[in-house]
């Protein structure tokens, strides 16, 4: 199995992330067994195109919801890595369980650090911070 589920659809709710809040997320190691695919189409051409990210970010995004990490945006990159016998992709984690509870540590990107949409902007404040 190269991922660890398989869905239709995401779970969490819309954090409204544009590509600009997304690149101020550092990528790290990611293992393919860990994550959860949130759509179950694969275009072949896309897989199979050397330029795919060409226009988009080089790093998959994955969302950490509830405990679980769903990989958002990246799936033919890790398709393709699992079909290298690669087992780990880079990608930008964005800790939304972090984000609607304010907390974090100070050596992550917490949420008083990112200009959050929408909602998710009433509960920021740096990690250590009590709060309102």
């Amino acid at each position: 199995m190269i991922f660890k589920g398989v869905r239709d659809g995401r779970p969490y709710p819309d954090h409204g992330f544009s590509g600009r809040d997304w690149a101020k997320i550092p990528p790290r190691q990611m293992r393919l067994d860990q994550l959860v695919t949130v759509t179950t189409v694969l275009a072949l051409d896309k897989l199979l195109s050397e330029d795919s990210t060409f226009y988009g970010d080089l790093f998959a995004h994955a969302v950490q919801w509830e405990g679980e990490i769903y990989l958002e945006d990246g799936l033919h990159r890790a398709v393709r890595s699992a079909l290298r016998g690669r087992h780990v992709i880079h990608a930008r984690l964005l800790e939304l369980d972090q984000l609607t509870s304010g907390s974090g540590t100070d050596d992550e990107v917490t949420t008083a650090e990112l200009e959050l949409p929408g909602d998710l902007g009433r509960h920021r404040r740096r990690a250590g911070d009590p709060g309102p």
